[in-house]
């Protein structure tokens, strides 16, 4: 999660994110959404429900942050030795876990809840991140590359508009084109 303004990142403040996050996580591996509540989430997390809605607003923006942090990558993307295959696997490993059950119910928590954009553009900072060290690593084997703005336009972009309405036509091979599509416009023959 990004700090709130003027929230201290350590201490206190760290723990009880932690505290409450691992709540919301435990109680939905428990309960069914509707079942959730502030007061509940308060409790099983050992603080005040004052304390949740002054630092969140409200379920749905706790539910909000809890799915932000819960889409942030484990590690950097697998370094396969070129541009299209980096890619193509990291493409294909986002479509799994973005289209899978509870990588959609994060997507749907995330947008639900963000009042701003501080967790919609976090997710948007993850797949800038990953994207970036993959066409740094392509840069460094003197690969030409596009942007990242051109990669998410023009991979992450339409694979998220079909996860999100129209997951039939979402497949491996249809991320695999786009990959080809997106390099072939970088140096068309």
């Amino acid at each position: 999660m990004s700090p709130i303004q003027g929230t201290r990142t350590g201490g206190r403040s760290a723990r009880v994110q932690r505290s409450v996050h691992a709540a919301v996580q435990e109680l939905l591996g428990q309960r069914s959404r509707s079942e959730l509540s502030v007061p509940l989430v308060a409790q099983h997390a050992g603080v005040t429900p004052s304390t949740v809605y002054r630092r969140w607003g409200g379920l749905q923006e706790l539910l909000s942050d809890v799915a932000a942090e819960r889409l942030r990558p484990d590690a950097p993307p697998e370094d396969t030795g070129a541009l299209a295959s980096d890619l193509n696997a990291w493409a294909v490993q986002y479509l799994e876990e973005m289209s899978s059950s509870p990588g959609r119910e994060y997507i749907r928590d995330v947008i639900a809840g963000d009042t701003g954009t501080a967790n919609t553009g976090q997710c948007c900072g993850y797949a800038y991140e990953q994207v970036s060290v993959m066409l740094q690593r392509a840069a460094d084997r003197g690969e030409p590359a596009p942007d990242a703005d051109q990669v998410l336009d023009h991979l992450v972009a339409p694979m998220m508009y079909r996860i999100l309405f129209d997951p039939a036509q979402i497949t491996p091979e249809r991320v695999d084109a786009l990959v080809h599509e997106l390099l072939d416009d970088q140096h068309p023959s």
